[in-house]
C-alpha cells in the first residue's frame, strides 16, 4: 500500500536519500525545504519549521495532495557550532528552536491524523553527537539529545494508539556538509570510526525505512546508531 510520507528537510543530503528510499518503495513522498530549488519527483513544500503557521500550511497542502501523513521523518536541522565562551544566546536558542522545538511542531501536527487513524510511524533523526558530545557543539548536541527524551515520552504516551516513535542517530555521513572539510580533518574523523569510513546517506535511509516498515511494528522508543561504531557504549 502506498503511504503518505513526509520528510522534513528532504531537499538534500540524508533527507533526500530518505525521501528517495520511500519513493522507490512506492510511497507518496512530500518534502519540506527552506531555500533553493527542491529536487524533482516529490511534493515539495516550502516551510520553515520554526514558524507554526508555515507548518500548518505545509500540512494542509500535503493532506490535500496525499492525504493525512502516515509516516513522518523529522530530519530538518541546523548547526551553529561555537565554543561555549563565544556562543551567543541566539546561537544556542536558534539551534534548539529548529532541531528540537521544530520537531515538536511537525510531530504534534502529524499526530492529529495519526490519532484519527489509530496508526502511524514517526522517526526522528538525531546524531551520534547527541549521545556522546562534541566540543563546540553544546547547542547542537543538546538539541539532538533532547530528541531521545521527546521520542521515548511519546512512545509511552501514544503506543496504545499504534503509533511508534524511534530515533536514528547517524555518525559521520558523506554529504555536502562533510565535503567542505579538509583531507586532514576527514582523515582524523575516520580514525575514530571502528569501520574506518564515512556512512553513505543511503545507509541511513535504509535504517529509517526499516523502522517505518511492518517488519518494525514492535519497535518503539528505540535509538538506533548508524555510526560505524563511533558512539558505541553511549
Amino acid at each position: 500500500m502506498s503511504r503518505s510520507v513526509l520528510v522534513t528537510g528532504g531537499n538534500r543530503g540524508i533527507g533526500l536519500a530518505i525521501a528517495r528510499a520511500f519513493a522507490d518503495a512506492g510511497d507518496k513522498v512530500a518534502i519540506t525545504y527552506r531555500s533553493g530549488e527542491p529536487p524533482k519527483g516529490f511534493l515539495a513544500v516550502k516551510c520553515d519549521i520554526t514558524d507554526t503557521e508555515q507548518v500548518e500550511q505545509a500540512y494542509k497542502e500535503i493532506e490535500a495532495e496525499h492525504g493525512p501523513v502516515e509516516v513522518l521523518i523529522a530530519n530538518a536541522g541546523v548547526t551553529k557550532d561555537q565554543l561555549l565562551m563565544r556562543m551567543s544566546e541566539e546561537d544556542f536558542t536558534s539551534v534548539l528552536d529548529t532541531n528540537l522545538t521544530g520537531t515538536f511542531r511537525v510531530v504534534k501536527r502529524a499526530n492529529r491524523g495519526m490519532l484519527r487513524a489509530r496508526k502511524g510511524r514517526v522517526v526522528l533523526i538525531s546524531s551520534v553527537v547527541g549521545l556522546y558530545g562534541g566540543p563546540g557543539q553544546a547547542n547542537y548536541a543538546a538539541s539532538k539529545a533532547g530528541l531521545v527524551g521527546f521520542a521515548r515520552s511519546l512512545a509511552r504516551e501514544l503506543g496504545s494508539r499504534n503509533i511508534t516513535f524511534n530515533v536514528v542517530a547517524p555518525g559521520f555521513v558523506d554529504t555536502d556538509m562533510t565535503k567542505v572539510l579538509t583531507d586532514e580533518q576527514r582523515e582524523g574523523i575516520v580514525k575514530q570510526v571502528p569501520l574506518g569510513r564515512y556512512a553513505t546517506p543511503e545507509e541511513i535511509a535504509a535504517t529509517v525505512r526499516f523502522l517505518a516498515s511492518d517488519d518494525a511494528s514492535y519497535i518503539t522508543g528505540a535509538v538506533i546508531p548508524v555510526d560505524g561504531g563511533l558512539g558505541m557504549g553511549h
